[in-house]
């Protein structure tokens, strides 16, 4: 039986074939730094001055999914919806099997989804696994899930064919690993290539008050959940990790201070440089220092880690992949995705889209470009959103999945070609 709350086959493409758009409708346009393909640059020299006159809040209010006007995308990309009905869609891995694991955090489960057919549309769901704390990143090793929510790394047997949640699961990190106290909770892992550890982002606990190791960092433990280290500090809040392709080269993506203003201060991508300070909480993008803060005598600065690529403020990046695939042209290979989750504290709202980070030799190449757009329909004060994105996973086919915990859904970006090819 079709759960409830979960898109008919016939809805599911009837939305695709409305949402394949390629450019707005006439009298909709995005305005022009959200159209996609276009370049968007922040430079880190030339960042405004600090605003310390009081923060902004600016929450985006949803709308009804039937109300936003279709996605925008580059020619020849389509989108359609894969999975629908969640509770808090947060976090994308894909399994062995091919099967699509999403975390969602506040029910505090893992829901496994299948697209039996190939058809683009997920026919199956069920709850694989559940009774987190918030959980948020997955990853596999050795035929074992990995599961990090605010307690620690759990490990258990990854059971596709169960027909109820899984109970054995073990936590492998310590008690206390992930730091005290609240605030952000997200806890993303992944892998290293080569399997033996296991990278963590652990946020702080607030804006600019300094938290101990390990909250603002990025950890590693070993495989089984030993020999904790910290890897690069003063990050304030990473999110989404991930090696470039066939490389040992770690990158995240950071959520950074607020109450600076509206273009203060840049969130950002960066490759992870061990032993690495990234100046959270008295520095922000390299030794500009952050005001009404006492700052330690012996803090300079002058260590303090310019990052690689910076997002405009606020936008709040979350979701990192790097495109594998081979269903996307191949001028997409190599190339990073960031889900930007949207502003809640700028006068003007930033972010509500997925954007791609065009690379070269493994680096960035200093600027990104909105790719799926729409989730903000209209309006600033508050922007009327229908969706924000979270998670990224590229599937089997090398379609780009993306998590949307405002209209709880999985959609599904794939290369259709330009007409003409």
């Amino acid at each position: 039986m079709r759960q409830a709350g979960f898109p008919t086959r016939a809805a599911s493409l009837l939305l695709a074939l409305m949402l394949a758009l390629a450019a707005p409708p006439p009298g909709q346009a995005a305005s022009p730094s959200e159209l996609p393909g276009t370049r968007i640059q922040v430079d880190p020299a030339r960042l405004p001055a600090p605003d310390t006159s009081g923060a902004v809040s600016n929450p985006s209010e949803r709308v009804a999914l039937s109300a936003h006007p279709p996605f925008q995308l580059p020619p020849g990309f389509a989108v359609n919806l894969f999975a629908g009905g969640f509770d808090h869609a947060r976090w994308l891995a894909i399994a062995p099997d091919g099967a699509v694991l999403l975390s969602e955090a506040r029910e505090g489960r893992i829901t496994r989804l299948v697209d039996s057919d190939g058809d683009g549309v997920a026919d199956s769901k069920r709850v694989l696994a559940d009774g987190f704390r918030r959980p948020h990143g997955m990853a596999f090793h050795d035929g074992m899930l990995y599961v990090a929510d605010i307690e620690g790394i759990w490990r258990m047997p990854y059971e596709p064919a169960a027909t109820a949640p899984t109970t054995r699961r073990q936590r492998i990190t310590p008690q206390g690993a992930f730091g005290e106290g609240s605030g952000h909770w997200t806890r993303n892992l992944v892998f290293s290539p080569d399997g033996s550890r296991i990278y963590v982002a652990i946020g702080s606990a607030g804006n600019v008050w300094p938290d101990p190791l390990p909250r603002a960092s990025i950890q590693s433990f070993a495989s089984d959940g030993s020999g904790q280290q910290t890897v690069a500090r003063g990050i304030r809040n990473p999110v989404g990790l991930a090696f470039y392709p066939g490389t040992r080269d770690l990158y995240t993506v950071v959520n950074e201070r607020d109450g600076l203003g509206d273009g203060l201060v840049p969130d950002y991508l960066t490759k992870v440089q061990a032993g690495g300070d990234y100046g959270w909480p008295y520095f922000y993008i390299g030794n500009h220092r952050q005001p009404e803060i006492d700052i330690p005598a012996d803090a300079s600065g002058d260590e303090a880690i310019v990052p690689d690529l910076l997002f405009r403020a606020h936008s709040a990046p979350l979701g990192l992949v790097f495109y594998d695939g081979t269903q996307f042209p191949k001028e997409y290979r190599g190339d990073a995705f960031v889900a930007l989750h949207g502003s809640w504290n700028a006068g003007k709202p930033q972010g509500y889209m997925v954007v791609r980070v065009p690379f070269a030799n493994g680096r960035p190449k200093g600027w990104y470009e909105p790719f799926l757009t729409g989730f903000w329909v209209e309006g600033s004060d508050p922007p009327q959103v229908f969706g924000r994105p979270v998670g990224l996973a590229v599937a089997p086919d090398g379609s780009l999945l993306v998590a949307d915990d405002a209209s709880q859904s999985i959609w599904r970006v794939s290369w259709k070609g330009v007409s003409g090819e």
